[in-house]
């Protein structure tokens, strides 16, 4: 019937189409006790018929793995997300696991059920996701992996990852800086829920610092603090207008293309009178006139290493990955620099 409820087949099903008692079949699925070969035969026959899996749910409450992963997320909608997500995903499963992607929510109701699931260990890259729900993670005993989109002040019972974001806006400075630039503006977040960055982000810390050192004029150069692409444009607007605007950094890929949106409305021209870079090499680089220059993370290491870290955690080090600029029309210098 096209509403019958579908139900998933237990382990008293598979023993008694295969004739033996569920404590066989227990010792089968967990390949933990010996099983005459007949039997263990019409076990594992019994179970491809009915299609059993069985419940990891259950095993971890029991003290075993349950073969899965937790990926928290700000957005799941972020297409490098999406490629870090599938990325770990294809580790995972090479361990005979798989990762769920998971939206932040930044409350207690949210930890309580993520570790009511048991899942064998947690990557997180949020902005938003407090450092004390994270530690509660760590308290439950759950192998917890930190992507650094910014500086954490906790560092025991955490694995961080250094993915490439300090470094890399520094790089994307020195860059601009060898085109000729000197009014350096970077185009950070816009949040409509207030999550906007402060000096602990990578991004923004880096640019800062390089820029700084460098001698060039920052703290007025950066829009940020913006409820949407429109407000940001407009005070993009106002910098290029006050001529403090020869370059401009993306948080990402995203605000790199509100960035060429704004500047092309000015009828400015680019790489010309105005260069932009972006931030993870995304699809939408290579559709936008002109093309668009941008950071691209070493994304495949970064995955593998988060699964590693959750099989094998070490604690008290931070693994660190490269950047690569990928140079397009938008920019000047068309070479890349690690």
């Amino acid at each position: 019937m096209a509403n019958e409820q579908i139900r998933c087949a237990t382990r008293a099903d598979v023993a008694k189409r295969a004739g033996v008692s569920v404590t066989v079949v227990s010792y089968v699925m967990n390949n933990n006790r010996y099983v005459d070969a007949d039997k263990r035969e019409r076990v594992l026959l019994a179970a491809k018929e009915l299609n059993y899996t069985p419940n990891n749910v259950a095993l971890a409450l029991r003290g075993k793995k349950s073969n899965q992963i937790l990926f928290i997320v700000d957005n799941p909608a972020n297409e490098r997300l999406s490629h870090l997500m599938g990325g770990m995903d294809r580790y995972a499963y090479e361990r005979g696991s798989v990762v769920t992607l998971c939206a932040t929510r930044n409350d207690a109701e949210f930890v309580r059920q993520v570790i009511r699931r048991r899942f064998d260990g947690i990557v997180i890259s949020s902005m938003s996701l407090s450092e004390e729900y994270i530690q509660e993670f760590v308290n439950a005993g759950i192998p917890t992996v930190l992507l650094l989109t910014h500086d954490y002040v906790m560092s025991e019972g955490v694995m961080k990852i250094g993915t490439g974001l300090y470094r890399g806006v520094r790089g994307v400075v020195d860059h601009l800086y060898e085109n000729g630039c000197r009014n350096i503006v970077y185009m950070d977040r816009t949040s409509r829920r207030n999550h906007f960055s402060d000096m602990t982000d990578c991004r923004l810390n880096g640019y800062a610092d390089r820029m700084g050192e460098l001698g060039l004029p920052w703290q007025d150069r950066i829009v940020s603090f913006c409820t949407s692409h429109e407000e940001a444009q407009k005070k993009l607007g106002d910098l290029i207008a006050q001529g403090k605007v020869d370059a401009v950094i993306g948080r990402n890929d995203q605000m790199a293309c509100v960035a060429m949106r704004q500047v092309q409305q000015m009828g400015l021209r680019i790489p010309e009178d105005i260069q932009i870079i972006g931030f993870d090499n995304t699809s939408v680089c290579q559709f936008v006139t002109p093309s668009l220059s941008s950071v691209q993370l070493d994304d495949d290491a970064i995955c593998r290493e988060a699964i590693e870290l959750i099989y094998n955690p070490r604690y008290g080090e931070e693994s660190h990955f490269s950047h690569t600029i990928i140079p397009r029309d938008s920019t000047r210098c068309r070479r890349n620099i690690e």
